[in-house]
């Protein structure tokens, strides 16, 4: 299957100035892949290159027509104070649909509707938003960018923020709906740990370093590669089932 994006030997930046350079990458139709990097990394650059929200400063972009991409911005990024109900903010998703200023049909509530009940929150339609808690503004958010019916799913630091067991919560809902079929998943995360146990692929970002890097999950959580993005040693353990990374501190031993 043709990739749904890709970048050939792209340049990152704003303005015509380039923060990374030498990106190539393909997102392919069933991807799940993590983009991970410090805060202020450009991950969120690199993920606007993608979506064609930034064009590259050099190199190429290429996506497929008409694809459809449901986007999930910050969590901090939105605003909590919004005067509108749950259902009216998943029902803003189809205006990629339907077309700004339209008035939606009763299909549209109806696909609304199953968005949100995909998340596990069709009990809270008429509940207003900004008396949520954040994992359920999340999960809201994630059914607005589900509303579109997206073949591509991109998160910008979807659990920023949350408790350990609400950061889980997401990512199974994730994981979910990526096993589910027709759907891919990219997610950007300064934390490594909230996709190394989800991911199918990992990138590695950091303009500081000058750092671009990707592989597959078992070659992106290999110490040496992980070792480059922390700056130290790195210890990688399987615990219950799950990846866990420790960078070693200075005069400690694996």
């Amino acid at each position: 299957m043709a990739p749904l994006i890709r970048l050939d030997d792209a340049s990152l930046g704003y303005g015509g100035r380039s923060l990374l350079s030498g990106v190539t990458i393909a997102v392919e139709p069933d991807d799940f892949l993590g983009v991970v990097g410090p805060n202020g990394g450009g991950k969120t650059t690199l993920l606007r290159t993608l979506l064609g929200m930034l064009p590259p400063a050099a190199g190429r972009r290429t996506a497929e027509p008409h694809l459809r991409v449901g986007y999930v911005p910050q969590r901090d990024h939105v605003d909590a104070l919004w005067p509108l109900g749950v259902g009216d903010v998943v029902v803003m998703g189809r205006v990629p649909l339907t077309g700004p200023g339209k008035r939606m049909a009763p299909p549209d509530v109806d696909a609304a509707r199953r968005a949100l009940d995909r998340v596990g929150l069709g009990d809270l339609w008429g509940r207003p938003f900004g008396t949520l808690s954040g994992g359920q503004r999340q999960r809201t958010l994630i059914a607005r960018a589900l509303a579109a019916e997206p073949l591509l799913l991109a998160l910008d630091e979807p659990t920023n923020g949350m408790d350990p067991s609400a950061e889980l919560s997401a990512m199974d809902l994730l994981r979910e709906l990526h096993r589910a079929g027709g759907i891919a998943v990219v997610m950007i995360s300064h934390r490594l740990e909230a996709v190394a146990n989800y991911a199918r692929r990992l990138a590695f970002v950091d303009k500081d370093q000058a750092l671009w890097q990707l592989g597959p999950l078992g070659e992106m959580l290999r110490p040496e590669a992980l070792s480059r993005l922390y700056g130290r040693d790195v210890i990688v353990r399987e615990e219950g089932g799950r990846f866990f990374v420790y960078p070693v501190a200075g005069g400690e031993g694996p």
